[in-house]
């Protein structure tokens, strides 16, 4: 749990800086006097002030942050008083400084992606499993041991790569053409994916059968005075077999164990590069509702086969902005998906969501974490550029309506605005917790 509360508040803290200096910046630029620049809201926990004349502020409610600028002059202000507020800046000045915080969010997020393809990522590679016999897999031809190496077209390396190349395919479940590397040549495998339907969570890629193939079993540890321990069995052991029946997966071995409590098991192993044949009697262990499991003490993980994704600066640079533009542009169709009734709205997640996948991905590693961190960056980017009054989007929305009629947008059509946006984000934000209720209790 303190990881997890730990990891949603650095998350955020991160992202709303970001967002916020991008505003404070541009109003710097254009030479707008800046009052305050807070990361949260409530009581200030720290606050200085610079030369400039900004208070810098780091509030205890680490929910949001906010730029105050000095939006109308005060009585008495000189001409160059009066030019460094925000009200007093040309329409092109308002446009660039209101635009400027959702830009922040998305060139944070193209740096990090830019870094994480510079650093390289361990990745599993794009095997398949063989698909269930009455999958769309298994009748589109799909076999144990297929690689993926392209998605329409679009070449893959990775099980990370196939799914994103999939996943607005996965969303209207639509055929994909996989190409897939067998028998020294490549072909191509048109599947029909199921649907991700109502359900935010589901599956799609196992539902149809497209499973990542597990690698081989491994010991991770014995535990002493085990069965295993008994036998000889050691860490990073591999499994070959149990009694003559091959090994292919985790599940395999312990079906085969639980099912000889107490029974000698001729279990065949490699290590350093070496056959052994090893004799374990798993112990029986009662079952509450009667009869008895084998277990013989050892922690397991399957070796999937992985691969190193890395490129240099310039093409990593470049997949940075790309990924960062293709993710915005998905968030942008989900919506519209979800306004048109494609896609359920139980796919919008609100803070408990968020704080639970901050917790998990940063238990994960920091190539997760900073993955998380870049996804949430380009979703408060996308978030804050809707049209929606309150939001930055509603402004550039006023100011768009101020282009086109050649003078401010009226009063009265702003106050009308203002509680249209009140009702939508308020709407938005109960559902959201909604959603978030729904699947922390369901």
């Amino acid at each position: 749990m303190l990881t997890t509360i730990l990891a949603f508040v650095v998350a955020l803290g991160i992202i709303i800086t970001f967002h916020e200096y991008g505003h404070y910046w541009a109003a710097r630029r254009c030479g707008v006097r800046v009052l305050r620049f807070s990361v949260g809201f409530g009581k200030p926990l720290l606050k200085r002030v610079d030369r400039h004349g900004t208070e810098w502020v780091v509030a205890g409610i680490p929910l949001g942050g906010y730029v105050k600028m000095q939006d109308e002059p005060e009585p008495g202000a000189t001409e160059d008083e009066a030019r460094a507020t925000f009200s007093r800046q040309p329409l092109k000045n308002r446009f660039f400084i209101v635009s400027a915080g959702p830009m922040a969010n998305f060139i944070l997020a193209a740096v990090i992606y830019a870094a994480l393809n510079l650093m390289g990522t361990e990745e599993p590679a794009a095997v398949l499993a063989e698909p269930p016999a009455a999958s769309a897999a298994a009748a589109a031809g799909i076999e144990d041991g297929d690689r993926v190496v392209a998605v329409n077209g679009t070449a893959v390396d990775s099980w990370s790569q196939m799914r994103w190349q999939m996943l607005d395919d996965m969303v209207h479940g639509r055929t994909v053409r996989l190409t897939v590397a067998r028998g020294g040549g490549n072909i191509d495998v048109p599947v029909a994916l199921t649907a991700m339907g109502s359900d935010p969570e589901a599956d799609v890629l196992g539902l149809t059968g497209l499973r990542l193939q597990a690698g081989q079993t491994r010991i991770t540890n014995v535990q002493t005075n085990s069965a295993a321990a008994a036998a000889g069995i050691a860490a990073n052991d591999l499994v070959e077999s149990v009694n003559g029946l091959p090994i292919t997966n985790t599940q395999s071995l312990i079906e085969q164990v639980q099912a000889h409590p107490g029974q000698r098991l001729e279990m065949v192993v490699r290590r350093d590069n070496q056959l052994l044949t090893l004799a374990v009697t798993p112990s029986a262990q009662d079952q509450p509702g009667g009869g008895a499991v084998g277990r013989i003490g050892v922690g397991l993980a399957s070796d999937v086969q992985m691969v190193t994704i890395e490129h240099g600066i310039i093409q990593s640079t470049w997949l940075g902005v790309t990924r960062t533009v293709e993710t915005a542009w998905f968030s942008l169709r989900m919506l519209g998906n979800m306004v048109v009734g494609v896609v359920s709205w139980k796919n919008i997640s609100g803070p408990v969501t968020i704080a639970d996948y901050a917790g998990q991905t940063a238990q994960m590693g920091l190539v997760a974490y900073l993955a998380f961190l870049a996804l949430v960056s380009v979703s408060i980017g996308v978030l804050n550029l809707l049209p929606i009054p309150m939001l930055d989007g509603g402004h550039l929305m006023y100011y768009v309506v101020e282009m086109i009629r050649g003078k401010p947008t009226p009063e009265r059509w702003m106050e009308i605005g203002q509680r249209f946006g009140i009702v939508v984000i308020g709407g938005l934000m109960t559902l959201a917790i909604f959603n978030d209720l729904t699947r922390l209790f369901g």
